[in-house]
């Protein structure tokens, strides 16, 4: 007997959402016996981008059943029976952390209908519960509410066991208990972690860092690393018996402390020195009329002389076409369009004619210039100021003549106005393609953080 369900949450911090809506099916393989579907007042707030998502607001709410009134019907319907959901992971966490709010303990077996999809029905270009039953042709009405989702999982589930012929994989995938894929030292670790911005580090028996990471919260990046059933998590879970943490408040300080620190503690776990963290650079180089043309390129290993690293070509041309706009580039000279004559932007009079040679290239190079300047830290001294880990707190990253020198934490303006006492609290880190990558792209997406040139 299975008991098919789905739920809908109020959002928020790990551990601390609330059901907002419930649906339960009981399914006996072949059809579906007894039915609970149920609003429930969660007794607290419901984030904005949950009510949008669902459409279930407080108001709707006010006189529905809370939890406890509801729970003893919750625990008849899917009493000997395997919870199925799409991401069992977090529908039973839900149900088992509403229970343990009320003093009692919620067991049953599970199985989740997205890992049985990846194995039953292998090559699908996504396994969410919305696009999976399009690409399937299973009708579903009311997408994001319990019912509408819940019925879409009893449809796909009858589907799972109808290709499960031999019957192996069902029997595989029955979690005996959730809980006990997480040892009591893992789940003691977690309730100890900080939901926090800051590098992790995960230790072995004999001590050793066997992976390091960064996350903006910590808490629940450990939890998913010990849920998750990769082969990388499935190690970790193996080996892992203590996780230590740095809180940083600056996910840009995080950044540049993991990369640092995985180059110099190379853990077992982590991927080779993370050697492909951009693909793309924009060059600059003066064409035979005098213009400075700007070039989206492969990085090359050898040249140092780009502007900008880029993740992909995709970031970088979009971070290119919006340069256009807000320096009135030419999109000929920037690479953007290909032509022996004038660009498309002239035509709408958004260029001035470089592309033409109406426009000087005095005049252009300027702009150009002034783009460069403000994008590259190149012969630079200055300093990046951003969150630290406490309100009265920042962090500074330290940059000497186009030099990343390291970084650090302050409280006093003096601390970072006055060089011998910055170098002082600067911890020295190593200046590479990588950091140079980190702090450009960071300063792109993070247009409001403080700079400050010496």
């Amino acid at each position: 007997m299975y008991a098919i369900l789905d739920i809908e949450t109020t959002g928020g911090k790990y551990n601390e959402e609330g059901i907002t809506e419930i649906a339960i099916y009981r399914f006996d393989g072949h059809q579906v016996v007894d039915t609970f579907i149920s609003l429930v007042n969660p007794e607290r707030e419901i984030q904005p981008f949950v009510v949008n998502l669902t459409g279930i607001n407080s108001n709707m709410l006010k006189s529905a059943p809370k939890f406890y009134e509801v729970a003893k019907r919750i625990v008849e319907i899917t009493e000997d029976c395997i919870i199925v959901a799409h991401n069992s992971q977090f529908d039973y966490r839900i149900l088992r952390t509403e229970f343990k709010r009320l003093g009692f303990t919620f067991k049953r077996k599970t199985l989740c209908t997205v890992e049985l999809s990846q194995q039953l029905i292998p090559g699908q270009a996504s396994y969410s519960l919305g696009k999976l039953t399009r690409a399937l042709g299973i009708p579903v009405s009311d997408r994001h509410r319990a019912n509408g989702d819940a019925m879409a999982t009893v449809k796909l589930f009858k589907m799972l066991l109808a290709k499960d012929v031999e019957k192996n994989i069902i029997k595989d995938n029955v979690k005996q208990d959730i809980s006990k894929r997480i040892k009591d030292t893992h789940r003691a670790i977690i309730d100890r972690l900080p939901s926090v911005t800051g590098v992790y580090y995960i230790h072995a028996e004999n001590g050793d860092i066997i992976y390091i990471g960064k996350s903006k919260n910590i808490k629940h990046r450990i939890n998913q690393h010990f849920t998750n059933t990769s082969k990388k998590s499935k190690k970790l879970q193996l080996h892992a018996t203590s996780v230590t943490y740095e809180a940083t408040g600056s996910e840009l300080v995080a950044l540049l402390k993991e990369s640092e620190e995985i180059k110099r503690n190379k853990p077992i776990y982590n991927r080779a020195l993370r050697r492909t963290i951009f693909t793309h650079a924009l060059y600059s180089f003066k064409d035979s009329n005098g213009y400075i043309n700007l070039k989206i390129d492969k990085t090359n290993n050898n040249d140092e002389k780009h502007i900008t690293t880029f993740s992909n070509m995709q970031s970088a041309k979009s971070f290119m076409f919006k340069i256009v706009e807000h320096y009135s580039l030419c999109q000929k000279l920037t690479g953007l369009y290909p032509t022996k004559s004038n660009c498309f932007n002239y035509t709408i009079k958004s260029c001035e004619g470089a592309c033409i040679n109406e426009e000087s290239p005095e005049s252009y190079n300027e702009r150009v210039n002034e783009f460069i300047t403000k994008h590259s830290y190149d012969n630079k001294n200055m300093l990046i100021i951003d969150q630290g880990r406490d309100i009265d707190e920042k962090s500074v990253i330290y940059i000497e003549n186009g030099v990343f020198k390291g970084l650090g934490f302050y409280n006093l303006n003096h601390q970072i106005t006055n060089l011998k006492v910055l170098e002082s609290i600067i911890t020295p880190m190593q200046n590479n393609r990588d950091s140079k990558h980190i702090i450009q792209s960071y300063l792109r997406r993070n247009k409001r953080v403080k700079t400050i040139i010496l």
